[in-house]
């Protein structure tokens, strides 16, 4: 140590200790360092809190650190800057909270035993105090991480439970957590907090980096604050206080950007909440959600299993079904024939079971039913019935059934391609009912095409719902372009801005990746249609959108504006008149991407406008 100390003018330094070459030395100086930085009051503490930040980002499973004593360090670092705030304004020592904070999520995140030593070295009361906010979001966003990887364990959940207020705050903070960002940071960019400033960015960016980041990190705000309501969730005698109205028409909503794709998000919330039954009968008596958990049951993100598996637990609950069943039967009866959805196997099948088991238990009551969900549950149940007579049906019977089938399409087509859309899309439903129903490559193209149709009858519903079974019966599944795309433009039809813009999203990836000439992106150059679409519902789904039009960054004109406090995008996605077809996306030639060969010409008739489609 007298060499360290001639070398380095700060006895004790952190940096020095760790070069230490003698195992048993460099334990005793790092034990040593972690009890008296917490009662040192010169400057420099900042670095090595960041260093002891950056090996727990990159080592967070190394023992070392925890066996000396760093999170009892870490928790009276907290609390000093909680009680000291003269201590907390000199030099750099705002940045000491918060880095230790993310210190402790760090190290809790991935071992049960570093969870265990944090909650008996006294991290929770310190870190409740910061989820309070008596310091600002950023530290409540470290904050919310640490508790959330705390509560994850069975061994360590009781002593966050204990703080009775961490599940209201994580609540509270869930639904405000937005507001608080666009608020104190992004709305006024010259009261920014120059500390804030440089965490977001590391101070490698200027204004607009600031505000990106700022998104990203409202995002990870709120869905680390989900993350730890789901672990209270996961507990029943905790669910009166989750399951409040209020809390539950604001969660499908919770979606966390494109930033958080592997967030379960508040659909995932949902899904902890159904799997119990006492959950159940209060998200069955919120018709909002219901309906928001068909529409995400139909999408292709990555919360769509979560979203199933709601619908179908709420099906198959006495208490629940009647409540639900007239908007989710629809829903499920379009994804009846996905086979499978990442670890869900044979998902189909299970919907199958759960629909006709659902109508089945009505018994007598099926007369409570409306005639239109009987008619599509005994249709799809008749489909099933199909492919089991076609395994044993002849070769020559089934071609016959593909050659019945194509002529009619064909009929479909030319009446399509001289302006009569109604009767196209008659003449591709009798398609469908002729088709095998085991070729599948013909079913995606006929009810694809049957979507262009109602999409033009503007019948958005209708296009989402035939869009929707062709994806499913796509392989892979949800990756057929133009069903997509048609998809994507019936939901902005109904203001569905986050379905849109996910398909639209999709679409542009797929046609990528395409060797279809009428989709494939030349010189990786996206539409023009597919862009302005994209443009538009990036605005509309604005993670900060509320939260501007409540502080007045957004002025609306009725329900259609949409110019942002910061630069207006002058490109609007407007539906193209007659001089645009072939442009823009909307009139493009039916699907023949089938074993089916037809004439490759695009549609001749002059589409109606459906410009103004969507503003509500």
């Amino acid at each position: 140590m007298d060499k360290m100390s001639q070398e380095c003018p700060y006895p004790g330094c952190f940096f020095c200790v760790m070069k230490e070459g003698n195992p048993s030395k460099r334990r005793q100086s790092i034990l040593k360092f972690f009890r008296e930085l917490p009662s040192q009051d010169e400057d420099g503490q900042v670095l090595p809190i960041s260093g002891l930040w950056n090996t727990a980002m990159a080592h967070p499973n190394d023992h070392e650190f925890i066996d000396l004593g760093i999170f009892e360090c870490m928790a009276a670092l907290i609390w000093k800057g909680l009680k000291n705030r003269r201590w907390l304004a000199h030099d750099q020592n705002i940045y000491i909270p918060y880095y230790a904070a993310h210190i402790i999520g760090s190290y809790t995140m991935n071992m049960e035993e570093f969870a265990e030593s944090a909650v008996h070295a006294g991290v929770i009361p310190p870190l409740v105090e910061l989820l309070r906010g008596r310091l600002t979001w950023v530290e409540q966003r470290v904050a919310v991480r640490a508790i959330g990887h705390l509560a994850t364990y069975a061994s360590t959940f009781p002593a966050v439970a204990s703080h009775g207020e961490v599940l209201e705050l994580s609540i509270e903070l869930a639904m405000s957590s937005l507001e608080i960002v666009y608020s104190h940071f992004y709305q006024y960019v010259d009261r920014r907090l120059s500390y804030h400033c440089d965490l977001l960015t590391r101070g490698m960016g200027g204004v607009e980096m600031e505000s990106r980041k700022a998104e990203e990190w409202a995002s990870q705000l709120q869905c680390w604050s989900l993350q730890l309501i789901n672990c209270f969730a996961f507990k029943p005698e905790f669910l009166s206080v989750i399951c409040k109205p209020e809390f539950l028409v604001k969660l499908p909503g919770m979606w966390g950007g494109l930033v958080n794709e592997n967030s379960p998000a508040g659909t995932g919330l949902l899904r902890t909440i159904c799997h119990h039954k006492v959950g159940r009968v209060p998200v069955a008596n919120c018709p909002t959600v219901v309906e928001a958990l068909c529409n995400i049951a139909r999408s292709s993100d990555d919360w769509q299993y979560m979203a199933i598996d709601c619908l179908l637990w709420l099906l198959q609950d006495p208490n629940t079904c009647q409540k639900v069943i007239d908007k989710a039967v629809p829903a499920l009866i379009d994804l009846a024939e996905i086979s499978t959805l990442g670890d869900h196997k044979k998902l189909g099948d299970t919907i199958v079971n759960v629909l006709q088991e659902c109508i089945e238990s009505q018994g007598t009551g099926r007369s409570s039913l409306s005639n239109r969900i009987i008619e599509q549950t005994e249709e799809l149940l008749n489909c099933r019935q199909r492919l089991k007579w076609e395994k044993s049906m002849p070769k020559e019977d089934l071609h016959i059934k593909q050659a019945a089938a194509l002529v009619v399409k064909l009929e479909g087509n030319s009446l399509f391609s001289s302006g009569n859309i109604s009767g196209a899309a008659s003449k591709y439903s009798e398609a469908i009912t002729l088709c095998p129903v085991r070729s599948k490559k013909e079913r995606v193209v006929l009810y694809s095409n049957r979507a262009q149709c109602h999409l033009l009858l503007q019948q958005p519903l209708a296009a989402i719902s035939d869009a929707t079974r062709a994806l499913c019966l796509h392989n892979p599944v949800n990756r057929h372009a133009k069903s997509l795309w048609r998809r994507a433009q019936a939901y902005d039809m109904l203001g569905l801005a986050k379905e849109s813009l996910l398909d639209a999203i999709l679409f542009i990836n797929e046609c990528s990746q395409s060797n279809d000439p009428d989709l494939s992106l030349r010189q990786n150059k996206v539409p023009d249609y597919a862009e302005r679409l994209v443009k538009k519902q990036m605005r509309a789904a604005w993670l900060f959108r509320e939260a501007a039009i409540k502080h007045g960054g957004v002025h609306c004109d009725g329900e259609a504006g949409d110019i942002y406090g910061q630069e207006a995008d002058d490109s609007e996605w407007e539906t193209a008149s007659e001089s645009d077809i072939g442009n823009d996306g909307r009139g493009e030639m039916l699907d023949d991407d089938s074993e089916w060969k037809i004439d490759d010409e695009r549609n001749k008739y002059e589409k109606p406008s459906l410009k103004g489609i969507g503003r509500h």
